[in-house]
Formats: C-alpha cells, structure tokens, sequence
C-alpha cells in the first residue's frame, strides 16, 4: 500500500527559551538548533518511521537540497520534490524550557509555489486503496486532493493551519479527518452542525488524548503520560502513526493507541522531524 502526500517542507530554527516571549519583552534564548520541518515533511517521516510507504511532493529552494537528508534516511521518495529559486519555507520556533509549549512564526516561501506537475507526478503512484494526504501549508491542496479522489484514492487531510471555509469546502472530498478540539470547534460553529458527513474523524485533545468518530460507536483514546520536553511536531507525528498504521491493515483503535505512544515519545526530545521514533522504538517503549 502507498500514501502520496502533498506537503510543505521547512528549515526550522528552533529556540529553546527560559519562557515564551510576551509583548515588547527582550529574552535570551538558552539553546538554539535549526532542523528539517513543516508540516508535510514531518507527517512523511512520522509515516516513513511507522513502517509506511511515503512519496512527497513539494517545493524548495534548489541551494537547501542537503535539508532533505532526514526524509531520506527515514525512507521518504522525495523524488517529486521540486527545485526552484524561491526560498525554502522557514519557522521561527520558541520553546518554553518549562512546559514543553512553543510558538511558532512560518514563512510559507517555496511551499506557496509548489508546480502545477507535482501532483499529477505523486498520484501516478498511487490508486484505488491507496491513500492522499494534504494540510493547508502548501498551494493545490485542493486540486490536489479532487484528482485524488477521482482516481480512487483514500484522502486524508490535516487540516491545518486551519481555515474553516477551505476545510468546509473539502469535506465532501475527505474520509479522515484529523483536528485538535479548538479546531473542531470552529468548524462545528461554522458548518451550524455537529454531524460533518465524513467516514473518520479524529478530534486529538493533547494530553487528554482523542476522540474518535466514523464507523460505530464514538471512543476514546487516552494519551500516554509523559514529562513533555517540546511539544513541536507531536500532531504530525500522530496523524502520520495513524495514518502508516489503517495504511498497514490496523483496526482505527490499535492505530490511534500506538500514535499516541508515539507523540509521547516524540514529545520528551527536542525537535519536530528528528523527535519522531521509529516503530521499532515505539514497540520496545515501557511508557
């Protein structure tokens, strides 16, 4: 089986700070890493990692090609990853050294530009039974994900940064969609229904775990206690578990159970890319 995802690429420069900055407030960071990010890129590795077989299509800055390097040693096709001048999408991510929160600044950049091609290129890996992944930090997600559709590909959709009229607007295309609580929300009030019309919907509540809703009855999923250290890339580390494992046969249960040992594991080391675990690693955890 094979997922096709669509997704943005970014530099990350990561600032590990004594508290999250406020208005007007000159702080000094106590450590600073860059790293690969974004959340296509990070969702592919979480998939890559899990056991999956990933293709991703996407945009950078030709000079930046090095940065692909972590897709790569995960197991990552980057073969449909375009090359241009634009720069490479970039965040600026502050982690609060206490609690393991950030804030983040993104520069869309090349991921904004991504070739009408690209696409096409990405699904003529994949067919009926595969699966489509896309967010909304790269152009065509939604081009993108009608083609997939119309070809017979499972869609999956992670739905952020999140605009309620473009994720109300592909709901008739999507069969799993993943979103946090506050998310769901505002998707909730702008819909006026509670009842959003799609096969799976995960609603993930951070360290209160997630919700499930589809097929049967609704259940709960809990999340596995740890001592968070940086919470950067835990939802795409989770989508991209749960994802790899339906992918691999998995019952929704057992894929949202071992997604959930994975964010937690992901959660207790620095990073967004080079903090997800691999299966391996999650099978032998004693969390």
């Amino acid at each position: 089986m094979t997922i096709v995802n669509l997704g943005s690429i970014n530099i990350d420069h990561i600032y590990t700070m004594p508290h999250l900055v406020t208005v007007g407030e000159t702080i000094a960071a106590t450590s600073f890493q860059s790293a690969l990010g974004g959340k296509g890129a990070n969702q592919s590795i979480a998939i890559a990692r899990a056991g999956g077989t990933v293709f991703h299509g996407g945009m950078i800055n030709r000079r930046d090609e090095a940065w692909l390097k972590p897709m790569i040693d995960a197991g990552v096709d980057v073969s449909m990853v375009a090359h241009g001048d634009l720069p490479t999408g970039h965040a600026i991510v502050a982690v609060d050294d206490g609690t393991g929160e950030n804030q983040i600044i993104l520069s869309p950049s090349s991921n904004n530009a991504v070739p009408d091609h690209i696409g096409a290129w990405l699904l003529e890996k994949g067919g009926v039974g595969d699966w489509a992944l896309a967010q909304n930090e790269t152009n065509q997600t939604a081009s993108f994900l009608k083609d997939a559709k119309a070809k017979g590909l499972s869609i999956c959709y992670s739905a952020a940064p999140f605009v309620a009229d473009i994720t109300a607007d592909l709901l008739p295309l999507v069969d799993l969609l993943i979103v946090n609580e506050g998310e769901y929300a505002d998707l909730v009030s702008h819909l006026g229904r509670v009842d959003l019309g799609i096969n799976h919907l995960i609603v993930t509540k951070g360290s209160k775990g997630a919700t499930y809703y589809g097929e049967g009855e609704p259940f709960e999923c809990p999340a596995v206690k740890v001592e968070a250290v940086d919470t950067t890339g835990a939802g795409d580390t989770y989508l991209g578990y749960v994802l790899a494992g339906l992918d691999g046969g998995m019952t929704m249960q057992d894929a949202m159970e071992r997604a959930a040992l994975a964010a937690a594991i992901q959660v207790t080391r620095l990073g967004a890319s080079a903090a997800i675990p691999t299966a391996d690693e999650v099978a032998r955890s004693n969390f």
